[in-house]
Order: structure tokens, then sequence, then C-alpha cells
């Protein structure tokens, strides 16, 4: 088990060593000046020259790697004598413990990842993600939570009820919800919902998690969670649903389920206590998968219903061409990503040790 732990973190490693390369490659080649951006176009020479200078944006492409590379490890190097040094251990920029020296200059440190400053608001932007993550994992959650619950309550009883109207229908939602992006079907529900119901349903086609009052002070709104929820889970609820109903189908053609089903075990039994837990395993698989995917997926979704999460700031960073919060977002997306996969490979290998040897 250790070495199948060990093997999973070894390529989750390598995935997100790929995402951080192609990342900072990708926005260090598009045009644009970062220092013009910070001070404005009229900024003078010599001031331009010290901001890129202090980005390192004087330096040759792969030492402004090291240093990025060396920016984002939690465990790094870096020189405590000299500022001019591009890994001097700037106390403005990291949250760190020293460990020890490795030189007369140099000292090994724990730190906290410095994910760079935004251009524009000249924030860590590490603090922005903070601030906005959580509403939009909130958003994810959410909406997988959604998409799972009825997905395999409707993927269940159309396995049950093949052929029938039941069934049927599942299939048209189904397909109906993987066809149609979800920033259409997102006009469409805060439309319908948010604007021409709203006197029934008293939902917002516009909101975020948490609205301010006359006098400041900040109220917990969950009904503006509802639409956006629905919005992102709607595709992953198709997706389920087929999945649902083609894995339970297949379980139900299995040997030891005739078998129970000769011994005299009741239709009820047969499909709850034997069939499901096996034709849940790619359910699971699917749902993990989708929750990484949703929130790097809510974009579109947060923009149409103003929802304040990290994929508002992505839009609006994008706009304004700022490339740290953007870089920043991506890799805690990746991130992410790469953790869910992780837990899900571990889980199955506990579950299965079939698994481990893979």
């Amino acid at each position: 088990m250790i070495r199948f732990l060990v093997k999973r973190l070894f390529y989750g490693f390598l995935v997100l060593l790929g995402v951080i390369t192609v990342v900072f490659l990708l926005f260090n080649v598009l045009p644009g000046d970062p220092a013009r951006m910070m001070l404005g176009q009229r900024a003078d020479k010599a001031s331009v020259d010290i901001i890129n200078r202090d980005l390192g944006r004087d330096r040759p492409l792969l030492t402004q790697f090291a240093m990025y590379i060396n920016d984002l490890s939690p465990l790094s190097i870096h020189n405590e004598k000299e500022k001019e040094s591009a890994i001097f251990l700037d106390e403005k920029k990291y949250s760190f413990l020293r460990l020890f020296p490795i030189s007369s200059s140099k000292v090994l440190v724990i730190k906290q990842p410095y994910l760079r400053r935004s251009y524009i608001t000249k924030r860590k932007v590490s603090e922005i993600i903070s601030k906005t993550l959580p509403a939009t994992a909130l958003l994810a959650f959410s909406a997988i939570a959604f998409g799972s619950f009825f997905g395999i309550i409707l993927g269940i009883l159309s396995a049950i009820k093949k052929n029938t109207w039941v069934d049927k229908f599942s299939l048209v939602f189904a397909i109906f919800g993987m066809s149609l992006p979800s920033y259409f079907i997102g006009l469409i529900i805060a439309w319908v919902f948010g604007y021409l119901l709203f006197k029934y349903t008293g939902l917002n086609n516009e909101g975020s998690l948490f609205t301010f009052d006359d006098f400041g002070e900040r109220h917990l709104v969950l009904k503006n969670l509802i639409l956006p929820a629905i919005t992102l889970g709607l595709r992953p609820l198709a997706l389920i649903i087929q999945l649902m109903r083609s894995s339970l189908l297949e379980v139900m053609s299995q040997d030891y389920i005739r078998t129970a089903t000769a011994k005299g075990l009741s239709y009820y039994k047969v499909v709850m206590k034997h069939a499901l837990k096996n034709a849940l395993n790619p359910v699971v698989t699917a749902v993990s998968g989708w929750f990484a995917g949703l929130m790097a997926g809510a974009v579109f979704v947060e923009i149409i219903f103003n929802w304040r999460g990290i994929g508002f700031e992505v839009v609006e960073a994008l706009n304004n061409n700022d490339l740290p919060v953007v870089m920043g977002a991506t890799l805690i997306f990746a991130v992410v990503f790469v953790i869910i996969n992780i837990l899900v490979d571990i889980i199955y290998g506990l579950l299965d040790p079939r698994v481990r040897v893979s």
C-alpha cells in the first residue's frame, strides 16, 4: 500500500510540475509590460526598471523559472544577506520559518507558497484566492451534491423501469442536459426563475453568498446559491443518470445477481443490497472528477449570477491583463484536481486490493 501511495504522489507531483511549467511559459511570452501596468503609461524609465528588477523580468527566462519554482515550493532555499540575489529572503513577500543554514548566506526555510502580487491591486494573489476560493468550492460542492443525488435516483429508476416512460424521460433529460452549455442554461434559469417567476420563487438572478446592508453589516444569503448550483449541476446530473443506468443494467446481468434472484431474494433486496454497491463504482469516479472540473468550469456561471468566487476574479483579471491572478488561480485548480484524484486512488486501493497492483 505504501508503494502504491508513493507512486500516486509521484505522478501527482509530475502533473503539477508540468502545469507549472506550461503556465509559466504561456504567460511569460504574452505581450505587455507589467511594470507599466502597475505604474501607469506615464511612468518614467527608472521606475519601470525598478519594478522589472523586483519582478525578476530583467533576468534570463531560465532564471525567472527557477525563481518561480522557488517561490511556489513550500520548502525552499533563500539568500538572507544579498538583496540583489534572485532568491533573496524578503520578509514582505514570504511568511516563513527558518529551518537551518545551508551556507554563510543561504538558509533553508519552510514557507507559504508565494503566488506573486496582482499587477492592478498590488494585493498578494494568495490573499485574493483565499478570499474567493471558499465561495467557488461551496458552489461546486452544492452543484455536485445536487447532480449526484438526483442523478443516482433517476439512473436507478431508469434502469429498473427500462423501456418505460420513466426511462425515456430520464434519457431525454440527460441528453438535454449534456447538449446545452452551462452559460446558456444559466441565462435561461436566471431569466425564468430569477426574473419572470421572482414573485413566486423569491430567488434572485444575481447575488453572492454574503450581502451588506445599509449599515455595512454582512449577512449570509443561502438562497442566492440555489440557481447557480442548479445551473452548474445540470451537466453532471445528466452524465450521472446515463452512467448509473448503464452501470446498473450491466451489473444486473451478472451471474451472481441471477443466483441471488434464484434463491428467492426480493427484487428490492437484489438491487439495493447487491447490485447497487458495485454499480456505484464508476459513478464515484465520475463525481470525483466532476467536482474538480466544476471548480474550474464555474467561471461562466459566476459571471451570469454575479457570484463572487474565484472564477469571477479570473475573468476580471483577464480583462485587466492581471497575469499573476490568472496564473495563481490556474495552479490552485490544478492542485485541487490532483489532490482529489490521489484521494480517489487511495480509496480505491483500500476497497479493492487489485487496484494497488496497477
